[in-house]
């Protein structure tokens, strides 16, 4: 049974008076919290958490004592605040409140390393920090020349007691933060207007060193009124869960803005996203609406098959993001529980996707079909576009593209070129509009003169019933010839055994320049954060004496 009204906002401030007064509903009709809370929304719930129900009006308010709280520290137009927070209504409360003093917020992946994480607060300056009180004594050092967070901003639990703190760096403590004086917001001369910098998502780094893709307001509702109206058709009573993260882009849209734009509800859950976990969400909340990766999809598949039965009954949807979803794993999910999947694409530059499969119109193995409101175009390794059927580079336009990358003007100026974005994907489209993803254009190669897709080779060994996971790169032979290299993962030992059998199937299925002439059996791939395979790990440990013919 789900409490309600016990929810206690986890951001407190201890000082003598509150003076401050600020009604977000007088804010202009264009701004985010104004979409998220009109006043006919109060009483309905707009987050599950913690066993809670939390009400529109009980997220407002803790956004607005945000907002008091960064006020103080002088928090303003331009000023970066990293949020590294679990997925929880503080999140989504520092986000608003970060955004609507006009200042930017940069959430950050709790999964990161320690190193990543110092990467990004360096990166893009950030001056103070919301941070999880467990996470408080590792992000404690990050002073002097190392970044330029000043303050940290605490949220924690003590007996049940939920409070915020505030750590300063630079030696101004608490008393001296609740007795400074303090601005009212009326005195901003700038707000978060559709147009302002507002948040910046990092990349996940697929392929090497993320970027921050800087981000406005409009993007949001953009991708609002493309992506959530069109495919996801919500509907009164829609309970939305995303195991992706709300610090990226998919996760933003599918946990946050969707949901609660809509006057919906988000399923929000501070734990990882393991099998187990998702399995205890949807028995106990009873999502309509699941998001998840290919990597997901497939461990929750095993896990049904192994461990205890999955409880789809409530879900209506389930939508597929971040990799290609194999064509035999969405059919193997529909087949068990008779819900599809939407396979589609997106990224962090264009907030969320532009293209995808819809409802009672899926063709496994494809991204679906272009979104309206957006543009697409393929490019060919010449730089011209690329006959009908044959594979290109993916260049999207549409309303919600990043401005730019933070400070990193060579990189802006290579992938956003005369409002079209260079996705760095190759596609190919078919004649009734479904779009196929062959590979990222940087993890092609040329064995033998001929473009090899990765994707394409790791489809055909996923369809070997003891794969549970494959990776294709450019490899090496004992000649220093380039060749197709296939790293496997294989169910309980099989393990080099099926090699004789893969290379059958792979002999059945594909040109003997794309079959892989080297095998190697690992226990696990390497993923990002967001579930995406790190080919360049792979490739990295080819040159390695391990891997080494």
């Amino acid at each position: 049974m789900l409490a309600s009204g016990r929810y206690r906002s986890r951001f407190c401030i201890c000082c003598p008076s509150r003076a401050l007064s600020w009604c977000l509903m007088g804010m202009s009709s264009q701004t985010l919290c104004d979409r998220l809370f009109p006043p006919e929304r109060a009483a309905r719930v707009a987050v599950l958490y913690q066993h809670a129900e939390i009400t529109y009006e009980e997220l407002r308010d803790s956004t607005v004592r945000a907002a008091e709280i960064l006020n103080a520290l002088g928090i303003g137009a331009g000023d970066r605040i990293a949020i590294l927070l679990n997925d929880s209504p503080e999140f989504i409360a520092s986000f608003v409140a970060i955004i609507s003093l006009g200042a930017i917020a940069v959430p950050i992946n709790l999964a990161l390393r320690r190193e990543d994480q110092l990467f990004i607060l360096k990166d893009c300056g950030a001056c103070a920090a919301i941070v999880e009180a467990k996470t408080v004594e590792s992000l404690s050092t990050f002073s002097g020349d190392e970044t330029e967070v000043k303050n940290l901003l605490i949220v924690g639990r003590e007996d049940g007691a939920i409070e915020i703190d505030i750590d300063s760096i630079a030696g101004m403590n608490a008393q001296n933060v609740v007795n400074a004086k303090r601005r009212p917001l009326t005195e901003f001369p700038e707000r978060a207007g559709d147009d302002k910098d507002a948040f910046i998502l990092y990349t996940s780094g697929s392929t090497g060193e993320p970027k921050g893709a800087v981000h406005r307001p409009a993007d949001i509702f953009y991708t609002n009124e493309t992506f959530c109206n069109e495919v996801l058709k919500l509907r009164e009573g829609d309970r939305l869960f995303s195991s992706s993260r709300l610090p990226f882009a998919y996760g933003l849209g599918n946990s946050f803005t969707f949901p609660l734009l809509n006057g919906l509800t988000t399923i929000l859950c501070r734990e990882k996203p393991a099998p187990d976990v998702i399995s205890r969400v949807f028995k106990e909340y009873r999502p309509t609406i699941f998001f998840g990766v290919p990597l997901i999809y497939s461990m929750l598949l095993e896990h049904h098959r192994h461990s205890r039965p999955l409880d789809t009954s409530s879900l209506r949807l389930c939508v597929s993001a971040g990799e290609a979803l194999p064509a035999q794993l969405g059919e193997s999910w529909q087949e068990t529980f008779g819900v599809e999947i939407l396979d589609g694409i997106g990224s962090t530059e264009m907030l969320h996707m532009f293209m995808s499969n819809h409802a009672g119109d899926v063709r496994y193995g494809s991204s679906g079909k272009l979104l309206r409101g957006y543009e697409a175009r393929l490019i060919d390794h010449e730089g011209v576009a690329a006959p009908r059927g044959e594979a290109g580079n993916l260049w999207i336009r549409g309303a919600s593209a990043a401005a730019r990358y933070w400070q990193r003007p060579e990189t802006t100026a290579e992938t956003f070129v005369d409002g079209w974005v260079r996705t760095g994907d190759l596609y190919a489209t078919d004649a009734d509009g479904f779009w196929w993803h062959q590979g990222r254009s940087d993890d092609c190669f040329k064995p033998t003169g001929q473009w090899v897709s990765p994707i394409e080779v790791e489809s055909v060994l996923l369809r070997h019933e003891a794969v549970r996971a494959a990776a294709v790169v450019e490899g090496f032979d004992e000649h220093g010839l380039s060749c197709v290299c296939a790293f496997v993962v294989c169910a309980d030992d099989a393990g080099e055994a099926t090699e004789g059998s893969l290379r059958i199937l792979c002999q059945k299925s594909l040109p003997r320049f794309k079959q892989p002439r080297r095998y190697l059996f690992v226990s696990e791939l390497p993923y990002t954060a967001t579930g995406k395979v790190q080919r360049f790990k792979l490739r990295e440990q080819l040159r390695s004496s391990e891997f080494n013919p």
